[in-house]
């Protein structure tokens, strides 16, 4: 599979979940929309896009199970979530739950508008090593009080990369008449998704990481019943339009002005790509292999793994537990100056993690030499 990725061969690239790599097919197909734009920009932008960007929503939300009109085109889940947030419409008797686990980028999202709304977001802690869902889930759940408007949660969390149980957080949310926003800018491509079954009320997803489309896709979701709570991040001419056979959520969010919407449509193109190559399959063999990796890691640091070696806790992205010894900082300028990996190492709740991701284009190879590199630079 690496023959069809861009990546440069002389890196040993086990970091897919920072930012993701496109496939040939797809980078090619989003270049071609990039001129398709181009050669005739008025009829492209202001007589085709809706149709176009419908139809690419249309097969998104056959792959996410869901209707077309429960999601939008949104450049990250950062964005998504920005959307969300300041929607809220919170105040100062308000509460926002997440866990200590939560993307920083996005805890500063939520810290910046609790600053302005007077409202009070938690990162509720929960321990690890964890044993099982319901252990977690109970944790979890004792953050809430009466207070609690909101959950925010990721479904793979950025820094410890476990899967989070949401689907059962969400259940007991809309039992208790909470609101759920999900973080998922790691699941669409990496794990199954059925959003109307997950049953959260909004979901945010990244498409340019695990599905491998092109940097600037992803997608908001919202159900039905709460689509009139979404507000506008910026207000253009959909505010007030309704396009025929499109809902007031699509017209106020798809058109935000002038912009490249070409990563949006290589999207079918990238599920196209997967489904064509087996992912399947693909997905499990890097699951087999980042669980080698895991191994390995693990018996050379002596350390004991964050949570149990199971796919429902992690599949093609996950972390390990270095000593605490280590500078991770000089770790990771080695990694790289000396054998050319490119991995994250994260230093997260007074632990220092590093963090592995492994895509279509790793082999066993890139696992020993990672092996190879730490057992020679720990030992230094």
């Amino acid at each position: 599979m690496k023959e069809h990725f861009l990546l440069d061969p002389d890196v040993i690239f086990l970091n897919h979940g920072s930012f993701g790599a496109t496939p040939r097919p797809v980078f090619e197909s989003y270049q071609r929309w990039q001129c398709e734009l181009e050669r005739q920009p008025v009829e492209f932008l202001g007589r085709r896009s809706d149709d176009l960007l419908n139809a690419a929503r249309e097969k998104l939300a056959a792959y996410l199970g869901t209707s077309r009109d429960n999601l939008v085109f949104v450049t990250n889940a950062t964005m998504g979530i920005n959307i969300l947030a300041r929607s809220m419409n919170l105040g100062p008797d308000d509460e926002v739950l997440a866990s200590d686990h939560e993307y920083g980028a996005l805890d500063r999202t939520w810290k910046f508008l609790s600053q302005r709304s007077g409202f009070k977001y938690i990162n509720h802690p929960t321990s690890l090593p964890v044993a099982d869902a319901e252990q977690w889930i109970d944790q979890f759940w004792g953050g809430v009080t009466a207070r609690t408007r909101v959950i925010f949660l990721s479904h793979i969390t950025s820094p410890t990369a476990m899967i989070f149980p949401v689907e059962e957080i969400c259940r007991r949310a809309r039992r208790a008449g909470i609101l759920t926003i999900i973080d998922g800018a790691h699941a669409p491509g990496q794990i199954d998704l059925s959003l109307d079954k997950l049953g959260a009320d909004f979901y945010t997803g990244n498409l340019h990481k695990w599905l491998c489309a092109p940097k600037g896709a992803a997608f908001l979701y919202a159900r039905p019943e709460v689509q009139s709570l979404v507000q506008p991040l910026i207000v253009s001419w959909g505010w007030e339009s309704l396009t025929p056979g499109t809902s007031r959520f699509v017209d106020w969010m798809q058109w935000t002005g002038t912009r490249d919407i070409s990563a949006f449509l290589a999207v079918p193109d990238a599920i196209t790509f997967q489904a064509e190559h087996n992912w399947n399959l693909v997905r499990k063999q890097c699951h087999e292999l980042a669980a080698e990796l895991r191994r390995r890691v693990t018996n050379l640091t002596g350390i004991p793994a964050l949570y149990p070696d199971s796919t429902d806790w992690y599949r093609q992205m996950g972390t390990v537990l270095l000593p605490d010894s280590v500078d991770i900082c000089e770790l990771k300028l080695a990694l790289y100056d000396r054998f050319k990996i490119e991995i994250p190492l994260i230093a997260w709740n007074g632990r220092k993690l590093m963090r592995f991701s492994l895509q279509a284009y790793n082999t066993q190879a890139d696992v020993l030499a990672l092996e190879f590199a730490l057992r020679n630079l720990l030992q230094q």
